[in-house]
């Protein structure tokens, strides 16, 4: 069971990133990538750039890894102040356009709000969302009206450790896990 990285969703896109602030006086912009790993966002030769309500999709001309983090070229963003148009501006890729897997993998957008439920059946409540650590993945389950309680969890992301079953149609996920902790 493997999960891949990608941000909030709606029901047609994926946020993948986000451009974050201009990169010299060339148009280049740094980018911040939810993709694991990160540089594997370069892999799309277009993106769709969402600033408020506005989504337009643009040509990635270039891409690099840049110390710790990226940095991009886009088609007529040829100088800093159109860079700086750009700033904060979410990366989006429609879901149809995400590499298929296969049946033991998940992107984590599809893991957000499902049901989690333990092992004995209790409702724990809903995944809110992942983290990466330096040891595993982590996810945020919230309790709902319909839990056990209102706290929130943080579990591991271990399959055939603490996940026991993942089922998206149904929208639910089994764990092993005491609640209590």
């Amino acid at each position: 069971m493997t999960r891949f990285n990608t941000g909030h969703t709606d029901d047609t896109h994926v946020v993948l990133g986000k451009l974050t602030s201009p990169h010299g006086i060339k148009g280049w912009l740094k980018v911040y990538s939810y993709t694991n790993p990160m540089d594997s966002i370069l892999e799309y030769p277009e993106w769709w750039v969402r600033q408020g309500e506005t989504l337009t999709r643009m040509t990635v001309l270039q891409g690099s890894r840049q110390g710790k983090g990226l940095v991009v070229q886009l088609k007529g963003v040829d100088d800093r102040t159109a860079a700086e148009g750009l700033a904060q501006a979410d990366i989006l890729m429609p879901k149809e356009a995400l590499p298929e897997l296969t049946d033991d993998e998940y992107y984590w957008h599809e893991l957000e709000g499902l049901t989690v439920f333990t092992r004995s059946g209790e409702r724990l409540g809903q995944v809110s969302y992942l983290f990466e650590t330096g040891a595993n993945d982590v996810m945020v389950v919230r309790g709902d009206n319909d839990a056990i309680d209102k706290r929130e969890r943080l579990l591991p992301f271990l399959p055939d450790d603490v996940i026991v079953e993942i089922d998206l149609e149904d929208g639910r996920m089994v764990v092993d896990w005491d609640p209590e902790f």
